[in-house]
Formats: C-alpha cells, structure tokens, sequence
C-alpha cells in the first residue's frame, strides 16, 4: 500500500504520492532507492581503521544525527518548495524546518550540518527569519510549531554561527532586530519564547534565584547568546546592537562565586544561596548541577580560567569531575531523573554525558595548554559511552545532539563555541576518515598509529606544513586538504604553546 500526506492540500497529497512512489515503484525498487540515498549520504564521511564495532557505532550515531531537523517544505507541480507554515496557518512559498530543540541542537548538530551541508543549512537560518516574522518569535523549539521549551535563545547561536563561517543566506541586520527583541521581551510560550527574567538581567547582569526558576542556568545561555549577537553585529558593523550585548555577554561572571569557584544562584538582593551542595540538581539550574554548569561559558574560557585561579588551578578542576563521586543530590526534581541515573551508570564521577551542559567539557584542556588531557578523555568517553548494540547511547538523543558529538568527537573536534569559525582538537577514532565536502573536494585526517592506546597526538601536519594550533577552522575543513596526526601512547609534554595556538576565547581576543 502506498501512502503520501501533505500540510498543503490533497492535491499536493497527490502530487508527492505521484513523485515519490508513482509510477512502476514498486516496494523493491523504492527499497533499492532508499538505500541508495542512504548509502550515498552515510559515505559522505568514510571512516577506515581495524575495529568493525567502532565502524558501526559511527554510521549508527551518523544516521541518527542526520534525521534531525526535518523538512517542512513541498515541491509544487512545478518544482518550486512552498510550505504550510504552523506559525500563522498559511503557505509560503520558500523552505521551512521543525522538530528540533536549540537548547540541545545549537552545540553540535548545526555545527556538522553546516560541514557538510552548507546549501541546506543556508536555507535553513533564512527559514528562521521567515518563521519570526510568521509568529512574531524565533523559534526555540519547535514541532512543528513553537513551543518555547528549555532556556537560552539560541536562533541567534545559529545565525551567528553560519555568518562567521561564511554564510550569506540571510539579513544580517533583520537577525539583529529579531535577536533584540527575542532578548528584551518574553512570549506567551514557554521559557524560551523571548527571555524568561529579562527585565531582573537586564537591571541587575544575572537572573535572581529563587524569583525566577533556573535562574544561574538562564543566566550562562543569556551571556552566551548575547555574544553571539555582538559577534553578528560586530561581523556587520551595527554600532546599536554592538553596544546593547557588548558588555552583557560577560555576564557570567556575576554568578561565580569565588568562595567555592562554582556558579551560583543569588537573590534579587545579592546574596548566595544558603547550603550550597554543587552535587544538588536542579533549583537554579536545567537539568543538572553545578559541577555541570560552571563549565557554560563557551565564548570565554579565558575569562572563566582567570575566575578559577589561573590554567593549572583550571585543569585541575576539570580532573576532578572526573575524580569525585558519582553521588547525586535529586534538589528540587524530589526523584532520580533520567540524566541523573545514568550519571551514576556511567560511573566517571560527576561527568553528566546524558545531557547536553557539559558535553564540550573535555575540550576545555584545550584553552588551558594541556590538550592531551582532552586527547585522553574524549577517547574515553567515545569508548565507554557508545557502541554499536541496543544498550550502547548515554542517554537522549536530543534531536540528533548526543550523535552528533559523537560524529564530531570521532573526528577528532568539536565546536565548543558555535558563533565562531573554530572546531577544537581531540583525538580521532579512526586511522583515516574522508570527508567529502558538498562540493566534491575532500578533506582527510590520517591518524597514523592510531589504536586505543595511541590516542595522543604527537605532531600535526596540515597540508604538508607543521600545524600547532588546538583548533582547526571551519575553511581549512571546506577548502579540502590533508590532516597528517602522528599518533602516540604518551602524551608530547615538551610541546611549547603559545598564545597563538589556543582557541577562541573573547576576552583574549
């Protein structure tokens, strides 16, 4: 039986009945068809190396990464995408997509798409622009209309992002005005429709706790995002919106508490919380603690190094996530949430992978000139935390979140600060990996030596030049080329780094 529906009408029903398995398209050829548009897609990236269960949990974690976001357009008889748009009820001409949740998407879905499908990802920020202007809102979360869900507003996470990489799809200065509103404004769904507190962040730099619910957690994705609109509009040169997020992207800092070096919830009036327990979840966060969100602080992880004390004090509190116990505070859900048992389950003290906070903090030795630390971690974490059966996933999918890290991660980096051009360097898992670029030119990383003993990068070649950096930017991926890593059982502590050679941090900038 051959079925086909459409948001349009039945006509447009029929039309994709007839285009998509018309004809003599019978169950074997549309099986046949199917997989060549699978296999054609999967080999986009070509994973080579002696171990066939790492094989299949890439391509398992690839397939899954690559069903989110989802089309939400039609062809016309003519050819030509239009859309019923679940924002104001009519059709557009043009592209729209849904199912997907920012809070989790924005950190490394997007980061890959944009790798690899740059055309699609262009039409997809554009859609964005269309979608605000159908409902008066960015989308946060959207299926397919919006819902608001989760915190942060990180539309503009994704627009920066694609402009520092060299988008052009889109109004930059359109993205602006709509971030500023989405900023200065709160909607009529959820928290993450306008700014849940904006009125308490805009007067006091942080958002009160207990006056409003995950008010520390809000807090990090506001700063966050307001880097990301001065990142757009520095990019532009909009003076206005250069001064409205300039200085509030360092808001951060007004939720450390030096005391115990972790972020904390204050009170309208200034003051910290009483008992704090940073293995307590929830209350002022989202969906962990604060051994999970004092590392939320993408855009400057210089600026968050200096708080701590300095690089060594830096890393050593990176180890000891990593060291203490696994112990779980259930705070205020009151009862042993998905994220929190399988914490526990993964046993590498209070390193929470289930959920998305503190998944670019293995990439965080980078910033602190200790980058076979993150060498070393992310490999465990690949190892341990995924594989090919029914039990081999941390924990959500998150709308294609949790693979893509993997993805990346398998790669050998990661975007830790979507907003910039930059991906930083782990370890990759395989000997040679192809990426074949959307317009035909190939980029390679060869691993030489690599096994899951040789997981430390002992030197680097780009394109036959010594490369030093811990990051590789997203042009020397897209002009294709060779990555030559010597890989090593032990770590190259003699390796001198400079400044030059650390990643992106706005205040070192």
């Amino acid at each position: 039986m051959k079925i086909a529906s459409s948001y349009i009408s039945l006509e447009q029903a029929k039309l994709n009945l007839e285009r998509e398995l018309g004809g003599d398209k019978s169950l074997e050829i549309t099986k046949a068809k199917a997989y060549e548009v699978w296999n054609k897609h999967l080999k986009r990236i070509l994973v080579e190396g002696d171990s066939e269960e790492d094989k299949a949990t890439f391509y398992s974690c690839f397939f899954r990464a690559s069903l989110f976001s989802r089309a939400f357009f039609e062809y016309d008889e003519n050819g030509n995408p239009h859309y019923f748009s679940p924002y104001d009820g009519t059709v557009h001409k043009g592209y729209m997509y849904t199912d997907t949740g920012f809070w989790d998407t924005f950190r490394a879905q997007f980061p890959l798409n944009i790798l690899l499908h740059p055309t699609m990802h262009g039409r997809y920020v554009n859609a964005l622009l269309d979608a605000q202007e159908q409902c008066g809102w960015l989308p946060s979360w959207s299926f397919p209309n919006e819902q608001g869900s989760m915190i942060g507003n990180h539309a503009i996470s994704l627009l920066s992002d694609a402009w520092a990489k060299g988008l052009r799809t889109f109004d930059p200065q359109r993205a602006l005005e709509a971030y500023y509103h989405e900023a200065n404004n709160k909607g009529p769904w959820g928290p993450a429709n306008g700014r849940d507190g904006f009125k308490e962040y805009n007067e006091l730099g942080y958002v009160p706790y207990p006056e409003v619910r995950e008010a520390t957690a809000k807090t990090l994705e506001y700063a966050y995002d307001d880097f990301c609109g001065y990142t757009l509009a520095k990019a532009v040169n909009n003076k206005k919106y250069i001064d409205a997020f300039s200085e509030k992207m360092y808001n951060y800092k007004n939720v450390f508490d030096p005391a115990t070096n972790f972020m904390r919830a204050k009170n309208k009036k200034g003051e910290w919380s009483n008992n704090f327990d940073p293995t307590e979840w929830g209350g002022p966060f989202t969906e962990g603690n604060a051994w999970h969100w004092v590392w939320s602080v993408f855009h400057d992880i210089n600026g968050l190094i200096k708080l701590t004390g300095g690089e060594k004090e830096f890393c050593s509190k990176l180890d000891s996530v990593f060291t203490v116990p696994n112990t779980v505070n259930v705070g205020t859900y009151g009862f042993m949430i998905h994220e929190m048992t399988e914490m526990v389950m993964a046993n590498m003290g209070q390193y929470a992978h289930g959920n998305q906070p503190i998944q670019h903090m293995p990439y965080l030795y980078n910033y602190a000139r200790q980058p076979w630390k993150s060498q070393q971690r992310t490999r465990e974490v690949m190892s341990k935390l995924y594989n090919a059966t029914e039990n081999g996933y941390p924990g959500d999918e998150d709308q294609g979140q949790t693979s893509s890290w993997y993805v990346l991660s398998a790669l050998g980096f990661y975007s830790v600060c979507p907003g910039t051009d930059q991906y930083v360097l782990g370890s990759p898992m395989f000997k040679k990996i192809t990426l074949t670029l959307e317009d035909g030119k190939k980029f390679v990383i060869n691993a030489n030596g690599n096994n899951k003993r040789n997981v430390y990068i002992r030197s680097a070649r780009l394109n036959n030049k010594d490369y030093s950096k811990n990051y590789i930017t997203y042009s020397d991926i897209t002009k294709g080329g060779i990555l030559n890593l010597q890989m090593d059982t032990a770590p190259n502590f003699k390796r001198g780094i400079k400044d030059a050679d650390l990643p992106f941090s706005v205040s070192k900038n």
